[in-house]
């Protein structure tokens, strides 16, 4: 392909704005590999819990930290994230809420949901 065509170029991320549906699809999608990821942690915690005190004590020790408090957080923001979008999903399913304006309406109060349970989960585990 010469350097000097004048055709015009196929729109890209940089250029192209992707909906609110579209965001919201590709994060459901990764939510759900994050999901995946945390219930490989959930499995290794739950043996190092059959595995003795030592191996608790140490697995304890990564989840009590900065990285595991982060990683902790992200996994229920996952799980909520994946939930209320899934409930949204239901609806959709049903035939409610198809038009654009529902659809972004939706997408909004999924987020909020998320932030919400997410902020009122870790309050009330930590105090």
């Amino acid at each position: 392909m010469p350097w000097n065509d004048k055709r015009p170029m196929s729109p890209h991320l940089q250029i192209y704005k992707l909906p609110i549906t579209a965001k919201l699809s590709i994060l459901h999608r990764g939510t759900g590999a994050i999901l995946t990821i945390g219930l490989i942690l959930l499995a290794i915690t739950l043996a190092s819990v059959a595995s003795g005190e030592s191996a608790w004590e140490s697995m304890r020790w990564v989840l009590s930290s900065w990285f595991g408090y982060l990683v902790l957080i992200g996994f229920t923001a996952s799980l909520y994230y994946h939930f209320c979008n899934g409930i949204r999903h239901l609806f959709w399913d049903a035939g409610k809420g198809l038009d654009l304006k529902s659809a972004e309406k939706s997408a909004t109060i999924v987020l909020i949901a998320t932030v919400a349970l997410t902020v009122f989960t870790w309050v009330i585990a930590l105090i």
